[in-house]
């Protein structure tokens, strides 16, 4: 399956016995410094879990998870595409504050011009950065994509460890000639081009045990950010044929098998009670590669658009004895209000730099009228703001997009055309799949939102910092 070099280098297995029993290991973890594992996947659909409604595949790890803690119905990624939705998820800010507002890649096509050397400004505090002064051990398994280059990698950027691919897992000579070898990383080092992608699930997972193994008797942070169910699609014999969905399901129950592993082995370890577990994804399904796609279901539209689909996602968080069992939250939370959540759990300071993100802890104990810490939320595509909102209103500014005339199958990209909307404005309470606009009964509402939006747009773009820039004679190549 793999080659002897690249086993020894990860070490997957980890010899020996644990240095001390469980219950030392509960005494020495102290009960305000919760490991924090965030499991972050790649293009899956708000419909793609069974407690949130998926048909042709289960989810039982995660099912159970959400039986145990709080689900989200309410939940937003701060981008609907990969690299600003990560930006925004590890500053705790907009992706357009941190100059992340884009999909970044390596060199090759001709939309990458302008982003092949351009990250993460190493200047900004990551998640993992403020949780290194709480005495936290941090590791990012699985998919990066804040930048290729030296500086921009994880191990350069708070985390103790890194393991997996920097972009994404079609940026590869076989989608387009332009690009690269697909790099397999260990720290800041290359250990295999383009990898057999049917073991990334089972390498990732094997990899986090080992971290959690290794740092069970001291606080840890675990970003363990699978390069799934992005297309291509690719799952291990284990799981290959298992559902009733094709592919697709294969990975989504392999993905809930990994989450399986990780409880499993939080609970031999005697650490459960003292982790915070969050599940969510990245954005919408890419709704183009038709059955290689998740589903949105019932929300409208997915991936690259604002609409809900594209950045509405499921989301469960664990935290036993302190986050209700079998609770929900429909208030709007979003992934830029994790960074001050878990500084306020953990008594890190925040950054200096500005964020937009609130803590949400009061929500996470069911204090009494905890309520979202948001009057409004925006939604960008890049640099361009489409859409605010607030409370149970939605608000769209007229803007183009590209929705799916003719989903592709089995791996080929489908259809799309060109579409194009007004001000439309929507009930999200009474209407989740934004199918009735009434911005001709409320157009009151509609105006102050307009004004709302406006003053932070502006705001926003006064503001925002540049992203870190390598030039081309000094960049560091992996």
């Amino acid at each position: 399956m793999m080659n002897n070099k690249l086993q020894k280098s990860i070490l997957f297995v980890v010899s020996g016995t644990l240095a001390c029993c469980h219950s030392s290991l509960k005494r020495n973890q102290k009960e305000n410094a919760p490991n924090i594992i965030i499991i972050f996947t790649d293009d899956q659909g708000y419909n793609d879990l069974g407690c949130y409604g998926a048909k042709g595949f289960e989810t039982p790890n995660i099912d159970s998870l959400s039986s145990e803690g709080m689900r989200f119905t309410d939940f937003y990624v701060a981008a609907n595409v990969c690299s600003p939705s990560r930006a925004a998820l590890l500053t705790g800010c907009y992706p357009q504050r941190v100059g992340i507002p884009e999909v970044l890649a390596p060199c090759g096509p001709e939309w990458t011009k302008g982003r092949s050397d351009i990250g993460l400004n190493p200047d900004e505090t990551t998640l993992p950065e403020m949780l290194k002064t709480k005495g936290y051990a941090t590791a990012c398994i699985g998919k990066w994509h804040l930048g290729h280059h030296k500086d921009f990698l994880p191990v350069h950027n708070g985390f103790d460890e890194f393991f997996g691919l920097p972009y994404s897992n079609d940026m590869r000579p076989e989608t387009d000639t332009t690009y690269p070898p697909l790099p397999l990383m260990k720290g800041d080092s290359v250990i295999q081009t383009n990898p057999d992608q049917q073991y990334l699930t089972t390498w990732y997972t094997e990899y986090a045990l080992d971290f959690i193994k290794r740092n069970s008797s001291k606080p840890f942070f675990l970003y363990l950010a699978h390069s799934m169910p992005h297309v291509p699609l690719y799952v291990s014999e284990k799981f290959r044929g298992k559902s009733q969905q094709g592919l697709y399901g294969d990975v989504i129950m392999e993905i809930d098998w990994s989450v399986g592993q990780i409880v499993t082995t939080l609970k031999g370890l005697g650490i459960d009670k003292n982790t915070l577990i969050i599940f969510t994804s990245d954005n919408g399904p890419w709704l183009v590669y038709g059955n290689h796609a998740g589903s949105a279901y019932p929300l409208r539209e997915g991936k690259s658009t604002t609409f809900e689909g594209g950045q509405r996602e499921a989301c469960i968080m664990v935290w036993p004895g302190k986050i209700p069992v079998g609770s929900e939250c429909h208030e709007v939370i979003s992934t830029i209000d994790l960074l001050p959540t878990i500084a306020e759990i953990t008594g890190a300071e925040l950054p200096q730099n500005k964020i937009d993100g609130l803590s949400i802890l009061p929500i996470l104990k069911d204090e009494k009228n905890a309520k979202s810490p948001h009057d409004a939320f925006y939604f960008y595509t890049g640099d361009s703001l489409e859409a605010i909102r607030s409370g149970k209103w939605k608000l769209y500014f007229p803007h183009k997009y590209r929705t799916v005339t003719d989903p592709g199958k089995d791996g080929a990209q489908g259809i799309t055309r060109e579409a194009e909307t007004g001000y439309e404005l929507y009930d999200l309470e009474n209407d989740i799949s934004e199918k009735i606009n009434v911005i001709d009964q409320h157009p009151g509402i509609a105006e102050d939102m307009k004004e709302k939006a406006s003053r932070f747009d502006k705001e926003l773009k006064y503001e925002k910092r540049q992203p870190g820039i390598v030039l081309k004679s000094k960049a560091d190549s992996i």
